[in-house]
Protein backbone atom coordinates (compact mmCIF):
# COMPACT_ATOMS: atom_id res chain seq x y z
CA UNK A 1 0.00 0.00 0.00
CA UNK A 2 0.99 3.66 -0.88
CA UNK A 3 1.40 5.80 1.88
CA UNK A 4 -0.03 9.41 1.17
CA UNK A 5 2.91 11.82 2.74
CA UNK A 6 2.26 14.69 5.04
CA UNK A 7 2.83 18.20 2.84
CA UNK A 8 2.21 20.44 5.33
CA UNK A 9 5.40 22.38 4.69
CA UNK A 10 5.18 21.85 0.73
CA UNK A 11 5.19 25.36 -0.89
CA UNK A 12 2.81 23.75 -3.58
CA UNK A 13 -0.03 26.12 -4.90
CA UNK A 14 -1.71 26.05 -8.38
CA UNK A 15 -1.15 28.61 -10.74
CA UNK A 16 -4.11 31.13 -10.74
CA UNK A 17 -4.74 30.97 -14.57
CA UNK A 18 -7.61 29.34 -15.35
CA UNK A 19 -11.43 29.88 -15.59
CA UNK A 20 -14.71 28.61 -16.44
CA UNK A 21 -17.14 27.12 -18.83
CA UNK A 22 -17.12 24.86 -22.21
CA UNK A 23 -20.02 24.35 -24.32
CA UNK A 24 -20.79 21.59 -27.10
CA UNK A 25 -18.60 18.66 -25.34
CA UNK A 26 -19.22 14.99 -24.32
CA UNK A 27 -17.44 13.37 -21.23
CA UNK A 28 -15.38 10.48 -22.84
CA UNK A 29 -13.52 7.76 -20.93
CA UNK A 30 -11.67 4.38 -20.92
CA UNK A 31 -15.35 2.78 -20.03
CA UNK A 32 -18.65 3.27 -21.27
CA UNK A 33 -19.49 3.96 -17.86
CA UNK A 34 -19.17 7.79 -16.89
CA UNK A 35 -18.55 7.05 -13.57
CA UNK A 36 -21.82 8.75 -13.33
CA UNK A 37 -23.95 5.96 -14.37
CA UNK A 38 -25.01 2.56 -12.30
CA UNK A 39 -27.66 -0.23 -12.17
CA UNK A 40 -27.49 0.30 -8.28
CA UNK A 41 -29.33 2.67 -6.72
CA UNK A 42 -28.09 5.74 -5.27
CA UNK A 43 -27.69 6.24 -1.33
CA UNK A 44 -26.79 8.91 0.72
CA UNK A 45 -23.81 8.80 3.08
CA UNK A 46 -20.03 8.38 3.20
CA UNK A 47 -16.93 10.60 2.19
CA UNK A 48 -15.31 11.24 -0.94
CA UNK A 49 -11.46 11.65 -0.46
CA UNK A 50 -10.19 13.30 -3.60
CA UNK A 51 -6.65 14.02 -4.12
CA UNK A 52 -5.25 17.12 -6.25
CA UNK A 53 -1.98 18.64 -6.87
CA UNK A 54 -1.80 21.96 -5.90
CA UNK A 55 -3.65 24.36 -3.33
CA UNK A 56 -4.35 28.03 -4.48
CA UNK A 57 -3.55 29.33 -0.90
CA UNK A 58 -7.17 30.88 -1.41
CA UNK A 59 -10.51 29.39 -0.25
CA UNK A 60 -12.72 31.80 -2.24
CA UNK A 61 -14.33 31.12 -5.37
CA UNK A 62 -14.59 34.26 -6.59
CA UNK A 63 -10.51 34.60 -6.60
CA UNK A 64 -9.21 30.99 -7.04
CA UNK A 65 -8.56 30.10 -10.79
CA UNK A 66 -6.89 26.80 -10.81
CA UNK A 67 -8.43 23.40 -11.46
CA UNK A 68 -6.96 21.90 -8.33
CA UNK A 69 -8.74 24.44 -5.64
CA UNK A 70 -11.75 24.91 -8.31
CA UNK A 71 -12.96 21.26 -7.72
CA UNK A 72 -13.78 21.92 -4.31
CA UNK A 73 -14.58 25.57 -3.45
CA UNK A 74 -16.69 25.51 -6.60
CA UNK A 75 -19.33 22.84 -4.18
CA UNK A 76 -20.03 26.10 -1.41
CA UNK A 77 -21.51 28.79 -3.96
CA UNK A 78 -24.42 28.84 -6.16
CA UNK A 79 -24.54 30.52 -9.22
CA UNK A 80 -27.48 32.70 -10.91
CA UNK A 81 -26.87 30.30 -13.92
CA UNK A 82 -25.90 27.28 -15.12
CA UNK A 83 -24.79 26.26 -18.78
CA UNK A 84 -25.18 22.84 -20.33
CA UNK A 85 -22.16 20.74 -21.08
CA UNK A 86 -23.79 19.29 -23.93
CA UNK A 87 -25.49 21.81 -25.50
CA UNK A 88 -23.75 25.23 -24.26
CA UNK A 89 -27.44 26.44 -23.28
CA UNK A 90 -27.43 28.54 -20.28
CA UNK A 91 -30.70 27.50 -17.91
CA UNK A 92 -31.86 28.36 -14.43
CA UNK A 93 -29.86 27.89 -10.94
CA UNK A 94 -30.54 30.94 -8.27
CA UNK A 95 -32.18 33.12 -10.86
CA UNK A 96 -35.29 31.25 -11.81
CA UNK A 97 -35.69 33.83 -15.45
CA UNK A 98 -33.83 36.57 -17.00
CA UNK A 99 -34.51 39.29 -18.95
CA UNK A 100 -31.65 40.73 -21.86
CA UNK A 101 -32.18 44.31 -23.52
CA UNK A 102 -32.28 43.93 -27.06
CA UNK A 103 -28.80 45.39 -27.04
CA UNK A 104 -27.55 43.48 -24.13
CA UNK A 105 -26.61 46.42 -22.01
CA UNK A 106 -28.79 45.46 -19.35
CA UNK A 107 -29.88 41.82 -17.50
CA UNK A 108 -32.72 42.04 -15.26
CA UNK A 109 -32.48 38.86 -12.92
CA UNK A 110 -35.71 37.31 -10.89
CA UNK A 111 -34.01 35.00 -8.23
CA UNK A 112 -35.52 31.81 -6.52
CA UNK A 113 -37.01 32.87 -3.23
CA UNK A 114 -36.36 30.38 -0.55
CA UNK A 115 -32.72 30.54 -1.11
CA UNK A 116 -30.51 30.94 2.34
CA UNK A 117 -26.55 30.99 2.82
CA UNK A 118 -24.99 28.70 5.33
CA UNK A 119 -25.05 31.47 7.80
CA UNK A 120 -28.84 31.77 7.31
CA UNK A 121 -29.51 34.36 5.75
CA UNK A 122 -31.39 34.91 2.76
CA UNK A 123 -30.42 36.05 -0.73
CA UNK A 124 -32.04 39.13 -2.02
CA UNK A 125 -30.90 41.26 -5.10
CA UNK A 126 -29.43 43.37 -2.12
CA UNK A 127 -27.06 40.47 -2.13
CA UNK A 128 -26.03 40.48 -5.68
CA UNK A 129 -25.55 43.75 -5.78
CA UNK A 130 -23.02 43.45 -2.38
CA UNK A 131 -21.56 40.76 -4.79
CA UNK A 132 -20.83 42.49 -7.46
CA UNK A 133 -20.11 46.17 -6.27
CA UNK A 134 -17.70 44.18 -4.35
CA UNK A 135 -15.77 42.43 -7.05
CA UNK A 136 -13.40 45.53 -8.64
CA UNK A 137 -12.02 45.40 -5.05
CA UNK A 138 -10.81 41.64 -5.19
CA UNK A 139 -7.43 43.10 -6.36
CA UNK A 140 -4.75 40.36 -8.27
CA UNK A 141 -6.36 37.20 -7.89
CA UNK A 142 -9.85 38.73 -8.60
CA UNK A 143 -8.78 39.32 -12.78
CA UNK A 144 -11.15 36.70 -14.26
CA UNK A 145 -14.71 38.41 -12.40
CA UNK A 146 -13.00 41.58 -12.67
CA UNK A 147 -13.08 41.30 -16.72
CA UNK A 148 -16.63 39.66 -16.75
CA UNK A 149 -17.73 42.63 -14.85
CA UNK A 150 -15.53 45.46 -16.47
CA UNK A 151 -17.94 48.22 -18.22
CA UNK A 152 -20.61 47.88 -15.38
CA UNK A 153 -22.63 51.11 -14.98
CA UNK A 154 -24.70 49.57 -12.32
CA UNK A 155 -26.15 46.89 -9.87
CA UNK A 156 -30.13 48.27 -9.25
CA UNK A 157 -32.04 46.39 -6.86
CA UNK A 158 -35.35 46.83 -8.43
CA UNK A 159 -37.39 44.88 -5.92
CA UNK A 160 -36.23 42.35 -2.90
CA UNK A 161 -36.07 39.47 -5.55
CA UNK A 162 -35.28 41.42 -8.78
CA UNK A 163 -31.90 42.67 -9.65
CA UNK A 164 -30.31 44.31 -12.44
CA UNK A 165 -26.97 45.21 -13.75
CA UNK A 166 -26.29 47.69 -16.60
CA UNK A 167 -23.29 48.12 -18.44
CA UNK A 168 -22.21 51.14 -20.53
CA UNK A 169 -21.91 49.49 -23.67
CA UNK A 170 -23.18 46.24 -25.39
CA UNK A 171 -21.75 42.72 -23.40
CA UNK A 172 -23.03 40.34 -25.06
CA UNK A 173 -20.39 37.64 -22.80
CA UNK A 174 -22.38 38.42 -19.60
CA UNK A 175 -25.07 35.70 -19.07
CA UNK A 176 -22.60 33.04 -20.18
CA UNK A 177 -20.37 34.88 -17.15
CA UNK A 178 -22.96 34.29 -14.48
CA UNK A 179 -22.91 30.32 -14.58
CA UNK A 180 -19.11 30.50 -13.72
CA UNK A 181 -17.94 29.93 -10.20
CA UNK A 182 -15.66 33.24 -10.32
CA UNK A 183 -19.28 35.16 -10.03
CA UNK A 184 -20.57 32.49 -7.65
CA UNK A 185 -22.69 33.97 -5.60
CA UNK A 186 -21.65 34.83 -1.38
CA UNK A 187 -23.23 36.30 1.41
CA UNK A 188 -23.22 39.83 1.79
CA UNK A 189 -21.37 39.58 5.40
CA UNK A 190 -19.17 37.73 3.11
CA UNK A 191 -19.15 40.05 0.38
CA UNK A 192 -17.91 42.53 2.81
CA UNK A 193 -14.36 40.95 4.14
CA UNK A 194 -11.11 42.02 2.45
CA UNK A 195 -10.42 40.09 -0.70
CA UNK A 196 -7.06 38.56 2.11
CA UNK A 197 -9.71 37.31 4.50
CA UNK A 198 -12.30 35.65 1.76
CA UNK A 199 -8.98 33.60 0.87
CA UNK A 200 -7.52 32.45 4.49
CA UNK A 201 -10.85 32.19 6.44
CA UNK A 202 -13.43 31.21 3.30
CA UNK A 203 -16.94 32.52 2.62
CA UNK A 204 -20.36 31.98 3.39
CA UNK A 205 -21.87 30.34 0.25
CA UNK A 206 -25.32 29.11 -0.34
CA UNK A 207 -23.87 25.56 -2.01
CA UNK A 208 -25.09 22.41 -1.51
CA UNK A 209 -21.98 22.00 0.96
CA UNK A 210 -19.86 24.55 3.43
CA UNK A 211 -16.57 24.84 4.56
CA UNK A 212 -15.51 23.08 7.59
CA UNK A 213 -11.39 23.31 7.48
CA UNK A 214 -8.71 24.37 5.59
CA UNK A 215 -5.01 23.40 6.07
CA UNK A 216 -3.07 25.37 3.51
CA UNK A 217 -0.88 23.54 1.00
CA UNK A 218 -2.66 20.12 2.98
CA UNK A 219 -6.44 19.77 2.81
CA UNK A 220 -9.77 20.99 1.86
CA UNK A 221 -12.76 19.40 4.32
CA UNK A 222 -16.57 20.25 2.87
CA UNK A 223 -19.26 18.81 4.82
CA UNK A 224 -23.17 18.85 3.24
CA UNK A 225 -25.36 21.59 3.77
CA UNK A 226 -28.63 20.33 5.41
CA UNK A 227 -31.54 21.59 3.93
CA UNK A 228 -30.23 22.82 0.86
CA UNK A 229 -33.34 22.73 -1.68
CA UNK A 230 -32.33 24.88 -4.48
CA UNK A 231 -29.71 23.06 -6.88
CA UNK A 232 -29.19 23.95 -10.66
CA UNK A 233 -31.91 22.85 -12.99
CA UNK A 234 -29.23 20.48 -14.86
CA UNK A 235 -29.14 18.40 -11.59
CA UNK A 236 -30.37 14.77 -11.09
CA UNK A 237 -31.42 15.08 -7.64
CA UNK A 238 -33.39 17.56 -5.59
CA UNK A 239 -32.78 18.25 -2.00
CA UNK A 240 -29.36 18.12 -0.39
CA UNK A 241 -26.52 15.82 -1.57
CA UNK A 242 -25.73 12.44 -1.19
CA UNK A 243 -22.28 12.94 0.34
CA UNK A 244 -22.03 13.54 4.21
CA UNK A 245 -18.22 14.63 3.62
CA UNK A 246 -15.58 16.04 0.69
CA UNK A 247 -12.26 15.80 1.32
CA UNK A 248 -9.55 17.47 -0.93
CA UNK A 249 -5.76 16.85 0.12
CA UNK A 250 -3.09 17.68 -1.59
CA UNK A 251 -0.94 15.38 -2.74
CA UNK A 252 1.84 17.08 -5.57
CA UNK A 253 3.59 13.53 -6.86
CA UNK A 254 1.26 12.39 -9.89
CA UNK A 255 2.72 8.78 -9.13
CA UNK A 256 2.16 9.23 -5.74
CA UNK A 257 -1.73 10.64 -6.59
CA UNK A 258 -1.98 7.32 -8.81
CA UNK A 259 -1.21 4.88 -6.13
CA UNK A 260 -3.17 5.88 -3.48
CA UNK A 261 -5.98 6.00 -5.99
CA UNK A 262 -5.01 2.09 -6.38
CA UNK A 263 -5.05 0.87 -3.08
CA UNK A 264 -8.12 2.60 -2.40
CA UNK A 265 -6.54 5.51 0.04
CA UNK A 266 -8.34 7.70 -2.29
CA UNK A 267 -11.47 7.64 -4.33
CA UNK A 268 -10.51 10.18 -7.33
CA UNK A 269 -7.38 11.94 -8.39
CA UNK A 270 -6.83 15.38 -10.86
CA UNK A 271 -4.79 15.65 -13.45
CA UNK A 272 -3.68 12.06 -14.48
CA UNK A 273 -0.86 12.02 -17.20
CA UNK A 274 0.24 9.74 -19.83
CA UNK A 275 2.86 7.84 -17.37
CA UNK A 276 0.25 6.57 -15.00
CA UNK A 277 -2.38 5.86 -17.68
CA UNK A 278 -1.44 2.23 -18.35
CA UNK A 279 -1.12 1.42 -14.39
CA UNK A 280 -4.77 2.94 -14.07
CA UNK A 281 -6.75 1.68 -16.63
CA UNK A 282 -9.08 -1.53 -16.24
CA UNK A 283 -9.48 -2.72 -12.63
CA UNK A 284 -11.46 -0.93 -9.99
CA UNK A 285 -10.48 3.02 -11.81
CA UNK A 286 -12.08 4.79 -14.24
CA UNK A 287 -10.43 7.37 -16.29
CA UNK A 288 -12.42 10.46 -16.99
CA UNK A 289 -11.34 12.87 -19.78
CA UNK A 290 -13.38 16.21 -21.33
CA UNK A 291 -11.72 18.68 -23.61
CA UNK A 292 -11.64 22.53 -21.94
CA UNK A 293 -12.24 25.27 -24.10
CA UNK A 294 -10.60 28.82 -23.91
CA UNK A 295 -7.32 30.38 -24.38
CA UNK A 296 -5.08 26.81 -25.26
CA UNK A 297 -2.15 26.31 -23.04
CA UNK A 298 0.81 28.18 -24.98
CA UNK A 299 3.56 31.24 -24.62
CA UNK A 300 2.39 34.54 -23.40
CA UNK A 301 5.04 36.74 -24.98
CA UNK A 302 5.74 39.91 -23.74
CA UNK A 303 5.43 41.96 -26.49
CA UNK A 304 7.52 45.05 -25.21
CA UNK A 305 10.22 43.23 -24.39
CA UNK A 306 12.94 44.27 -27.25
CA UNK A 307 13.59 41.02 -29.18
CA UNK A 308 9.86 40.30 -29.48
CA UNK A 309 8.71 43.77 -30.83
CA UNK A 310 9.86 42.43 -33.88
CA UNK A 311 7.00 40.07 -35.11
CA UNK A 312 9.14 38.05 -37.46
CA UNK A 313 11.21 36.81 -34.17
CA UNK A 314 7.95 36.29 -32.80
CA UNK A 315 6.41 34.36 -35.64
CA UNK A 316 9.73 32.22 -36.10
CA UNK A 317 8.78 30.80 -32.56
CA UNK A 318 5.57 29.42 -33.68
CA UNK A 319 7.21 27.91 -36.65
CA UNK A 320 10.23 26.34 -34.49
CA UNK A 321 7.37 24.53 -32.31
CA UNK A 322 6.79 21.29 -33.27
CA UNK A 323 2.80 20.78 -31.27
CA UNK A 324 1.95 17.33 -31.94
CA UNK A 325 4.91 16.02 -30.74
CA UNK A 326 4.44 17.61 -27.25
CA UNK A 327 1.05 16.66 -27.29
CA UNK A 328 2.05 12.98 -28.08
CA UNK A 329 5.12 13.07 -25.42
CA UNK A 330 3.92 14.71 -22.89
CA UNK A 331 0.36 15.49 -22.40
CA UNK A 332 -2.37 12.62 -21.99
CA UNK A 333 -3.78 10.37 -24.45
CA UNK A 334 -6.25 12.31 -26.81
CA UNK A 335 -4.63 15.94 -26.22
CA UNK A 336 -5.07 18.14 -29.05
CA UNK A 337 -1.86 20.09 -30.91
CA UNK A 338 -3.45 23.95 -30.70
CA UNK A 339 -4.66 24.86 -33.77
CA UNK A 340 -5.77 28.53 -33.03
CA UNK A 341 -5.20 30.62 -29.86
CA UNK A 342 -8.34 29.45 -28.51
CA UNK A 343 -9.04 25.96 -27.97
CA UNK A 344 -11.47 23.96 -30.71
CA UNK A 345 -14.43 23.23 -28.40
CA UNK A 346 -14.84 27.05 -27.66
CA UNK A 347 -17.71 28.90 -29.69
CA UNK A 348 -16.48 30.65 -32.20
CA UNK A 349 -13.12 28.93 -32.70
CA UNK A 350 -11.77 29.40 -35.99
CA UNK A 351 -8.86 27.10 -37.38
CA UNK A 352 -5.90 28.11 -38.15
CA UNK A 353 -3.91 25.31 -38.58
CA UNK A 354 -1.84 26.35 -41.46
CA UNK A 355 -0.44 29.51 -39.72
CA UNK A 356 0.66 26.84 -36.92
CA UNK A 357 2.56 24.53 -39.14
CA UNK A 358 5.61 23.04 -37.91
CA UNK A 359 8.44 24.35 -40.08
CA UNK A 360 11.88 24.88 -39.40
CA UNK A 361 13.10 26.21 -42.50
CA UNK A 362 10.52 28.58 -42.61
CA UNK A 363 11.42 29.78 -38.90
CA UNK A 364 15.83 30.09 -39.67
CA UNK A 365 14.32 32.26 -42.69
CA UNK A 366 12.61 34.49 -40.54
CA UNK A 367 15.41 34.79 -38.21
CA UNK A 368 17.91 35.14 -40.61
CA UNK A 369 15.73 38.06 -42.33
CA UNK A 370 15.66 39.68 -39.00
CA UNK A 371 19.76 39.99 -38.59
CA UNK A 372 19.91 36.77 -35.86
CA UNK A 373 22.55 35.14 -37.73
CA UNK A 374 23.86 31.84 -37.02
CA UNK A 375 27.17 31.09 -34.86
CA UNK A 376 29.74 28.61 -34.46
CA UNK A 377 27.95 27.39 -31.53
CA UNK A 378 24.87 26.89 -33.39
CA UNK A 379 23.19 29.49 -31.72
CA UNK A 380 22.19 33.23 -33.02
CA UNK A 381 23.72 36.15 -32.52
CA UNK A 382 22.91 40.00 -33.65
CA UNK A 383 24.97 43.14 -32.69
CA UNK A 384 27.01 40.97 -30.55
CA UNK A 385 24.06 39.82 -28.32
CA UNK A 386 22.93 35.83 -28.12
CA UNK A 387 19.32 34.99 -28.58
CA UNK A 388 18.03 34.37 -26.02
CA UNK A 389 14.41 33.70 -24.60
CA UNK A 390 13.28 33.34 -21.13
CA UNK A 391 10.83 31.37 -20.17
CA UNK A 392 8.62 31.47 -17.27
CA UNK A 393 6.51 29.08 -15.24
CA UNK A 394 5.06 27.54 -12.46
CA UNK A 395 4.62 23.90 -10.85
CA UNK A 396 0.73 23.77 -10.59
CA UNK A 397 0.74 20.70 -13.03
CA UNK A 398 3.37 17.54 -13.76
CA UNK A 399 3.28 18.55 -17.58
CA UNK A 400 4.86 21.80 -17.28
CA UNK A 401 8.49 21.38 -16.83
CA UNK A 402 8.80 17.99 -19.64
CA UNK A 403 6.64 20.31 -22.34
CA UNK A 404 8.81 23.18 -21.73
CA UNK A 405 11.94 21.61 -22.25
CA UNK A 406 10.66 19.79 -25.30
CA UNK A 407 10.49 23.30 -26.48
CA UNK A 408 13.41 23.96 -25.66
CA UNK A 409 14.67 21.33 -27.44
CA UNK A 410 13.07 22.90 -30.13
CA UNK A 411 13.80 26.11 -30.30
CA UNK A 412 17.11 25.20 -30.21
CA UNK A 413 17.37 23.64 -33.15
CA UNK A 414 16.93 27.01 -35.38
CA UNK A 415 19.36 28.63 -33.21
CA UNK A 416 17.80 30.23 -29.95
CA UNK A 417 18.63 29.31 -26.30
CA UNK A 418 15.78 28.61 -24.13
CA UNK A 419 16.51 30.04 -20.33
CA UNK A 420 13.04 28.55 -17.58
CA UNK A 421 12.54 29.98 -14.73
CA UNK A 422 10.46 28.45 -12.17
CA UNK A 423 8.54 30.81 -9.85
CA UNK A 424 6.50 29.82 -6.87
CA UNK A 425 3.00 29.00 -8.61
CA UNK A 426 1.14 32.06 -6.25
CA UNK A 427 2.95 34.77 -8.35
CA UNK A 428 1.19 33.82 -11.13
CA UNK A 429 -1.09 36.74 -11.56
CA UNK A 430 1.56 39.09 -10.00
CA UNK A 431 3.60 38.54 -13.10
CA UNK A 432 1.61 38.39 -15.76
CA UNK A 433 -0.05 41.78 -13.81
CA UNK A 434 3.83 43.38 -13.28
CA UNK A 435 5.01 42.17 -17.26
CA UNK A 436 8.45 40.89 -14.69
CA UNK A 437 8.79 38.18 -18.10
CA UNK A 438 9.99 37.66 -21.15
CA UNK A 439 7.36 34.29 -22.07
CA UNK A 440 4.73 32.61 -19.39
CA UNK A 441 4.13 29.47 -19.93
CA UNK A 442 -0.10 29.28 -19.10
CA UNK A 443 -3.67 28.97 -20.11
CA UNK A 444 -6.82 29.89 -19.40
CA UNK A 445 -10.31 27.94 -19.72
CA UNK A 446 -13.61 29.86 -20.61
CA UNK A 447 -16.20 28.48 -23.02
CA UNK A 448 -16.84 32.32 -24.47
CA UNK A 449 -14.14 34.10 -26.91
CA UNK A 450 -14.53 36.61 -25.16
CA UNK A 451 -11.43 35.25 -23.31
CA UNK A 452 -9.53 36.79 -25.79
CA UNK A 453 -11.04 40.54 -25.00
CA UNK A 454 -9.77 39.85 -21.70
CA UNK A 455 -6.28 38.09 -22.09
CA UNK A 456 -5.23 40.81 -25.45
CA UNK A 457 -7.35 44.09 -25.37
CA UNK A 458 -4.94 46.67 -24.54
CA UNK A 459 -8.00 48.90 -23.36
CA UNK A 460 -8.66 46.25 -20.42
CA UNK A 461 -5.10 43.76 -18.05
CA UNK A 462 -3.18 43.72 -21.69
CA UNK A 463 -1.13 40.82 -20.19
CA UNK A 464 0.90 40.52 -23.04
CA UNK A 465 1.74 44.06 -23.56
CA UNK A 466 0.03 44.68 -26.73
CA UNK A 467 0.70 47.71 -29.20
CA UNK A 468 -2.57 49.11 -29.81
CA UNK A 469 -3.92 47.95 -32.77
CA UNK A 470 -6.80 46.90 -35.12
CA UNK A 471 -7.07 43.82 -32.93
CA UNK A 472 -9.10 46.41 -30.39
CA UNK A 473 -11.49 46.89 -32.36
CA UNK A 474 -12.44 43.70 -32.92
CA UNK A 475 -12.60 42.32 -30.02
CA UNK A 476 -14.31 45.35 -28.53
CA UNK A 477 -17.14 44.69 -31.57
CA UNK A 478 -17.22 41.11 -30.66
CA UNK A 479 -18.32 42.17 -27.04
CA UNK A 480 -20.73 44.23 -28.45
CA UNK A 481 -22.76 42.58 -31.27
CA UNK A 482 -25.95 41.12 -30.71
CA UNK A 483 -25.96 38.93 -34.16
CA UNK A 484 -24.27 35.38 -33.45
CA UNK A 485 -22.88 35.37 -37.08
CA UNK A 486 -21.41 38.58 -36.88
CA UNK A 487 -20.37 37.86 -33.56
CA UNK A 488 -18.54 34.97 -34.68
CA UNK A 489 -16.64 36.55 -37.87
CA UNK A 490 -15.14 38.80 -35.59
CA UNK A 491 -13.83 36.44 -32.96
CA UNK A 492 -12.05 34.65 -36.33
CA UNK A 493 -10.64 37.95 -37.46
CA UNK A 494 -9.45 38.19 -33.50
CA UNK A 495 -7.80 34.88 -33.72
CA UNK A 496 -6.25 35.34 -37.04
CA UNK A 497 -4.59 38.95 -35.63
CA UNK A 498 -3.30 37.62 -32.57
CA UNK A 499 -1.95 33.97 -34.49
CA UNK A 500 -0.60 35.99 -37.94
CA UNK A 501 1.36 38.23 -35.59
CA UNK A 502 1.78 35.97 -33.15
CA UNK A 503 1.03 37.84 -30.39
CA UNK A 504 0.93 34.75 -28.77
CA UNK A 505 2.49 31.05 -29.39
CA UNK A 506 -0.23 28.63 -29.05
CA UNK A 507 1.18 24.84 -28.71
CA UNK A 508 -1.31 22.06 -26.93
CA UNK A 509 -4.94 22.38 -25.85
CA UNK A 510 -5.89 21.63 -22.40
CA UNK A 511 -7.45 18.06 -21.66
CA UNK A 512 -8.66 17.33 -18.18
CA UNK A 513 -8.15 13.76 -17.07
CA UNK A 514 -9.65 12.88 -14.09
CA UNK A 515 -9.17 9.28 -12.25
CA UNK A 516 -11.91 8.00 -10.62
CA UNK A 517 -12.68 4.87 -8.48
CA UNK A 518 -15.67 2.62 -10.31
CA UNK A 519 -17.67 2.65 -6.66
CA UNK A 520 -17.87 6.30 -6.96
CA UNK A 521 -20.93 7.21 -9.64
CA UNK A 522 -22.24 10.44 -11.04
CA UNK A 523 -19.13 12.17 -10.61
CA UNK A 524 -19.98 14.62 -13.78
CA UNK A 525 -18.00 17.28 -15.59
CA UNK A 526 -19.86 20.56 -15.62
CA UNK A 527 -19.94 22.50 -18.28
CA UNK A 528 -16.13 23.76 -17.40
CA UNK A 529 -15.04 20.68 -17.49
CA UNK A 530 -14.76 20.82 -13.91
CA UNK A 531 -16.78 18.69 -11.52
CA UNK A 532 -19.84 19.23 -9.86
CA UNK A 533 -20.44 16.70 -6.61
CA UNK A 534 -24.13 17.54 -5.70
CA UNK A 535 -25.59 14.78 -7.24
CA UNK A 536 -22.37 12.22 -6.89
CA UNK A 537 -22.48 9.20 -4.28
CA UNK A 538 -20.50 6.09 -3.72
CA UNK A 539 -21.54 2.34 -3.02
Amino acid sequence: MTALPDFRSSPWAPLAALVTTSVLLTACGSSGDSSGSSSGRAKSGGTLTFAVGSDAGCVDPQQVGSNDTIYSVRQIVDSLTDQDPKTGKIVPWLAKSWDVSSDTTTFTFHLRSGVTFSDGSKLTAQVVKDNFDAVPKLGALGTLPKGYLSGVKSTTVVDPLTVKVTFKEPNAQFLQATSTHSLGIESSASAKKTPQQKCSDGVIGSGPFVLKQYVQNQSITLAKRGGYAWGSSLWNKKGEAYLDKLVFKVVPEAGVRAGGLQSGQVDAISSVGRANEAALKGGQVTLRRRANPGLVFGLGLNNSRPVLKDARVRQALLSAIDRQQIADTVFPTGTQAATSVLAHTTPDYTSLAPDLAFDVAKAKSLLDKAGWNTGSDGIRTKNGKKLNLTIVWFPNAATNQPALELIQQQLKAVGVTVTLEQRQVTQFAPTLQSGDYEAVWGNVTRADPDILRSSFSTKLANFYRLPASGLDAALSAQAATTDPAKRGQLAGQAQQLIVRNAYYAPVVELQTQLGVSKKVHDLNFDASSRIQLHDTWIG
